[in-house]
């Protein structure tokens, strides 16, 4: 395996590619009694249509989810169960790009992470399984559909995209789930659960070969063909400037999103990254002229906040909370957006602001799930993660205001609204 030690953090990466084409990570942390395993592969929510054996197929939405949830079903009963009796804290997820399938343990982590690459490698399902599952996720849906918060960014997105699969909810709808069959599922089994299409990340006191032998003896010898995917070509133009829905709320709630430039993949992601989240912060962070003017005014309250993210082909900046006037808050975030990039960034605050970004980096180090999530994402871009301090070393005041200047503008923003019924 070839190890690479990175000085300026203190962490060594253990690294290497199997014949199949499964990648492996591990990060050695000696001393410490837990272990952490994430097994994931390159397939998420907007995963929804692609090419599978020389044909393109269209799947429903929300069968990333649906799978996720089915993969813990096996012959003999259900992973889960299997995994806690070990003492193994076991889980997964699934979000636009990937999904991940992970549990921390501090005894029995080899016989677990057997059972890990198992279940995920071997799928087991029938039509009366998928059949119950049906009623489960789709009441899990009605549930979601019914918060607020939820809606919010569901249709803030959907303003923002006419063509790209970011507009989909990623569990997908009640009416497309119904859609779903067993044999869906094994073809998008198929297609995106090949070791070359899936990466196995370990964080703990472990032997990094030992790892690499497990996977080599548990998981197919051979990996699968890289498969074309289509996300829809997306204009750049917004879909919908406003989007507003009542419901039961005791106080209106916003969120306001920009459409911004989707970046390469490589590391102008890793970079894109870091100073759309350095963007945001002097744009809107608590400690923002802005957001201390509007506090001042009564505008916003301490619910106000917001965020930058990517997505294939796709990235949003978007700010919100609970707030009464949200074309008035609105307007001042596109307004404050030209002051700083007409009128520039003040050194101090800039400072202020890159040192916070610096130090976030860096505290996520402490937490192994981060570590091994922040890996498989890099993996998944062509980036590695771990040199984000020499990246934080090239963005520049001018960097931001040029980022802020070609995206947080009038054409690119839309407005999701939930105001009390």
């Amino acid at each position: 395996m070839k190890q690479t030690f990175y000085k300026r953090i203190g962490e060594s990466v253990y690294r290497e590619t199997l014949p199949n084409g499964l990648q492996i990570c591990v990060v050695p942390k000696p001393g410490y009694a837990k272990r952490y395993a994430f097994f994931a592969t390159r397939y998420g929510g907007m995963d929804i249509r692609f090419q599978l054996d020389g044909k393109w197929l269209d799947t429903p939405a929300g069968i990333a989810h649906y799978l996720e949830h089915k993969m813990f079903d096996t012959k003999e009963g259900n992973a889960l169960q299997e995994l806690a009796k070990n003492g193994a804290e076991p889980n997964a997820f699934t979000s636009n790009a990937m999904t991940g399938y992970y549990f921390s343990s501090t005894e029995h982590f080899e016989d677990n992470l057997e059972i890990l690459l198992s279940f995920v490698s071997i799928p087991y399902f029938t039509q009366e399984s998928v059949a119950k599952e049906q009623g489960i996720i789709g009441q899990e849906i009605r549930m979601i559909e019914d918060d607020p918060d939820w809606q919010l960014y569901a249709r803030m997105t959907r303003a923002l995209y006419s063509r790209s699969t970011a507009r989909i909810p990623i569990a997908g709808t009640v009416e497309s789930i119904s859609h779903i069959t067993a044999e869906t599922l094994y073809d998008c089994h198929k297609a995106f659960y090949t070791p070359s299409n899936m990466i196995l990340t370990v964080v703990g006191d472990v032997d990094p070969i030992h790892i690499a032998d497990i996977a080599r003896r548990i998981l197919p010898r051979e990996g699968g063909p890289e498969i074309p995917r289509d996300y829809g070509e997306e204009p750049e133009a917004v879909f919908q400037k406003k989007t507003s829905l009542a419901m039961e709320v005791s106080v209106p709630q916003f969120l306001t999103a920009f459409k911004c430039r989707p970046p390469r993949n490589g590391e102008d992601y890793l970079r894109t990254s870091l100073l759309g989240g350095m963007a945001c912060d002097i744009l809107l962070g608590d400690s923002s002229p802005l957001y201390l003017r509007l506090y001042g005014e009564g505008l916003i309250n301490s619910s106000f906040g917001g965020d930058f993210e990517q997505l294939p082909g796709a990235a949003m900046l978007y700010a919100g909370g609970d707030c009464k006037d949200a074309g008035k808050v609105a307007s001042e975030i596109q307004a404050e957006a030209r002051r700083l990039a007409e009128g520039g960034i003040g050194e101090d605050f800039y400072q202020q602001v890159r040192r916070a970004a610096f130090g976030s980096s860096l505290r996520g180090l402490n937490s192994f799930e981060n570590i091994a999530v922040s890996l498989t994402e890099g993996y998944f871009h062509g980036y590695d993660p771990l040199r984000f301090p020499q990246v934080f070393e090239t963005i520049t005041k001018d960097d931001i205001a040029s980022f802020l200047r070609e995206n947080i503008a009038e054409e690119n923003a839309v407005l999701s609204e939930i105001v009390p019924k």
